[in-house]
């Protein structure tokens, strides 16, 4: 795969991004793949860490291979469906009426 301009930054902040999750709750659950959506972290007393996703952001990059319906039906299922126990990240989406 070719670097892309900035593609060294963007991995290293990543990164960081990461690392700074796992210092917070090493316990804290990622999606594979999806860093670069990444909003930031939710905290609730007596609950786990968890991350927080743009959904509508991960959705838009699946509809570049797919029909936005796919994606949609893609990202609810295996994404945003996928459960993993109590510390499952959160997928926001923005509330269109």
């Amino acid at each position: 795969m070719e670097n892309q301009p900035g593609s060294t930054e963007i991995a290293t902040e990543q990164k960081e991004i990461r690392d700074a999750i796992a210092d917070m709750d090493t316990d804290a659950l990622l999606a594979d793949g999806w860093d670069e959506y990444i909003l930031g972290t939710a905290y609730s007393p007596g609950r786990p860490l968890l991350v927080i996703y743009d959904g509508d952001g991960i959705i838009e990059k699946l509809a570049k291979e797919m029909t936005y319906e796919e994606a949609e039906d893609y990202f609810s299922f295996n994404i945003e469906g996928a459960w993993h126990g109590s510390s499952t990240p959160v997928f926001v989406r923005k509330i269109r009426i």
